[in-house]
């Protein structure tokens, strides 16, 4: 027999909620919030079960209850409050951020930071890529989240491009003008200058839409 300290017990507990609920989102970080009685068990490979959790999961602060277990029997059932981390490298702002700056070459930096309180996706990026840009302003010492980040538009309102009208087997091509910014992938509205006509169309590149019929 042996003692479970409060080192074994955040031990087993935290590994269990990292593979079961946490997994890749970052490193969970446990400790009690009373202190630890620990209880004296066989001294043999251990296992814990989760049997309650909050609704919402793993909390800044929330009350658990778990079993633990030998390969052959259950050992008792205890219950603990805690408080938690989640800690993963993000995209961090070092200076305010403007809406449109380019994200190649912007003053930002990857940071260890608790990631428990942004219910918001985080930003994912080379820090040299230039085909994105800032959605909105940041100000300093905010980690960058999915939203802030768009593509980098490539045809811009009021440009002259080339469109690009398929019809079965035939190929047209013909200017039309574009009424607002769109990255590549994006549909934006034209115009024919001609006729005009006004059309929705898929930007390919800086200079061609291709044009939906």
């Amino acid at each position: 027999m042996r003692p479970l300290t409060e080192s074994n017990a955040l031990e087993l507990l935290t590994a269990t909620l990292q593979r079961d609920y946490v997994k890749d989102q970052g490193e969970l970080e446990l400790n009690f919030t009373h202190p630890w009685t620990a209880p004296t068990l066989p001294d043999a490979p251990l296992s814990l079960k989760i049997l309650e959790l909050p609704t919402a999961g793993v909390t800044p602060s929330f009350i658990v209850r778990f079993q633990i277990c030998t390969a052959n029997q259950t050992l008792g059932t205890w219950q603990a409050s805690v408080q938690a981390h989640v800690w993963r490298k993000v995209w961090v702002a070092h200076s305010n951020l403007r809406r449109g700056d380019s994200i190649a070459g912007a003053d930002v930096a990857r940071e260890r930071r608790d990631i428990l309180n942004l219910h918001d996706a985080l930003a994912v990026f080379a820090d040299d890529d230039s085909s994105l840009e800032l959605a909105e302003s940041v100000p300093a010492g905010v980690p960058l989240l999915a939203r802030m980040i768009q593509a980098r538009p490539v045809i811009h309102r009021g440009q002259t491009a080339n469109a690009l009208v398929q019809d079965g087997a035939l190929n047209i091509t013909l200017k039309v003008q574009a009424l607002e910014d769109g990255a590549p992938g994006q549909i934006i509205r034209a115009r024919n200058p001609v006729s005009q006509r006004y059309l929705s169309g898929r930007v390919l590149d800086a200079n061609t839409i291709q044009i939906f019929l």
